[in-house]
């Protein structure tokens, strides 16, 4: 467990409006959201070094129990959030309900979303990346978050208060343990390890990276063992449910190679057809440190389910109609050996029920992961689940739909909504809701199930219902 809090009366400010001065804070732990049973309390102390940021890890907590907590400081007291810990590792366990979401651009939407999250008593909910977004684009805006990329260790604290500022954001945080991975966009578009997407000096991004990555811990309920050393920044990990399910949360962007075929005098992303780098088999989306990390986890899981949190669409989305294909480059698509070598993983009897989960895509992808995508009849090895986006606005539904029609393993896609993901999760089977508001553009939108699917234990591939 992480009690996270920043001390900001003017978030805004260069310095969130504090002196360069360390702040004692105390903080409380209670059984009850009265705090008439506290479990656990102390003092910390809140460091301008570190945005005057707070991380508390209380110990000897009861597994499996809800709890809530507040902070107190500078005279006055925090609100109240709510949390939980984890089941014991092998305890059993009937039931998990987690929350999915992603990319939430603060000028293309209202975070009316949230409000859903808040009220759905989820037991976590993971959000898989782009928390903030470095840049301005988009139709139709409804807020500003200035024209100014961030650059500096200033600019990125202030990108993030100006997110954090927002009241339904702030309260779907306090209402269940949040579960954090980023994705490109906490730094810069496309960028992938040390390479940026205009291709600018690599020591100079690492610089802009670093002070990213320090600006993303800062503000984020992440442990101790996370904390950024200059441009490096570990958050791939492994969490268990008890015995009902290992989360392995994957890390996409600070280890992998360069997109193959970028475009003449750039990097990053690109649409790309009969481009021979793509199948280059030394290349990888994880690391090959990560990637070995995560087939020595799936192996040695014993969970009835194994669910991985990673960035975006695993599936092959094969973009060009009839002979011939166009890959979009930045995601898996760009890196057909890595993701052949995890999927023979996930085709072995060991790990059990694999699940991926995903998002960057802004729309709600579910899918068939098969052993060879270019066989219809090839045996489906797990099912994916990809959320929409919180508030990123979609590509044009026509082409999301001429994509579902040119992979039969695409079993369903819908971009026209914003929204997350909400799994609930049993031994015997895993429920997905896609869960979508018609409009980000006012406060407070409707919320529907736009689609719902099932995957049984031991029958992989997602069906309808």
């Amino acid at each position: 467990m992480v009690l996270w809090t920043r001390l900001a009366p003017e978030p805004l400010a260069p310095d969130g409006g504090l002196p360069a001065e360390i702040i004692q804070v105390a903080w409380e732990l209670a059984r009850d959201p009265g705090f008439r049973q506290i479990a656990a309390s102390g003092t910390v102390y809140a460091e301008p070094a570190w945005a005057h940021s707070v991380h508390v890890e209380p110990e000897g907590l009861e597994p499996e129990q809800t709890y809530w907590y507040r902070f107190h400081a500078l005279g006055a007291t925090s609100p109240v959030g709510r949390t939980r810990t984890a089941p014991a590792q092998y305890a059993p366990v009937s039931r998990l309900r987690l929350g999915v979401g992603s990319c939430q651009h603060y000028a293309q939407g209202w975070f009316g979303v949230y409000r859903y999250v808040a009220a759905d008593a989820l037991d976590l909910f993971l959000h898989l990346g782009d928390y903030i977004y470095e840049s301005t684009w988009g139709d139709d805006l409804v807020r500003s978050q200035g024209g100014q990329e961030p650059v500096t260790l200033t600019d990125y604290r202030r990108h993030h208060a100006l997110y954090k500022t927002d009241p339904d954001l702030q309260a779907a945080h306090a209402s269940c343990p949040w579960l954090m991975v980023w994705d490109d966009h906490e730094v810069e578009n496309d960028y992938a390890g040390a390479i940026s997407q205009n291709n600018d000096d690599p020591a100079w991004f690492l610089k802009r990276r670093a002070v990213a990555y320090r600006a993303y811990y800062e503000h984020m309920p992440l442990p101790r063992t996370m904390v950024p050393l200059g441009p490096s920044m570990r958050i791939h990990t492994r969490l268990h449910h008890g015995a009902l399910a290992d989360l392995h949360l994957l890390d996409n962007r600070q280890y992998r190679s360069p997109q193959p075929c970028p475009k003449p005098g750039r990097a990053g992303a690109a649409i790309i057809r009969d481009c021979n780098q793509r199948l280059d088999p030394a290349a990888t989306l994880l690391g090959t440190r990560q990637e070995q990390w995560l087939a020595a986890n799936l192996r040695a899981s014993t969970a009835h389910w194994n669910l991985l949190g990673q960035q975006t669409l695993m599936a092959q989305a094969d973009s060009a109609p009839g002979p011939g294909q166009a890959f979009f480059s930045d995601g898996w698509d760009g890196y057909p050996a890595a993701r052949q070598r995890l999927l023979d993983i996930l085709a072995e009897p060991q790990p059990r029920n694999p699940v991926v989960l995903g998002g960057d895509v802004h729309a709600f992808w579910v899918a068939d992961l098969k052993k060879n995508f270019d066989d219809p009849r090839s045996a489906t090895v797990a099912s994916e689940f990809v959320t929409t986006s919180i508030t990123s606005q979609s590509l044009p539904e026509d082409r999301i739909q001429a994509t579902v029609r040119e992979n039969p393993h695409l079993r369903y896609a819908n971009g026209t909504e914003r929204g997350y993901l909400r799994l609930d999760v049993t031994p015997e089977r895993v429920r997905a809701d896609l869960l979508a508001v018609p409009s980000v553009k006012v406060r407070a939108p409707s919320c529907h199930v736009q689609a719902s699917f099932i995957v049984e234990k031991d029958r992989p591939g997602p069906v309808p219902i």
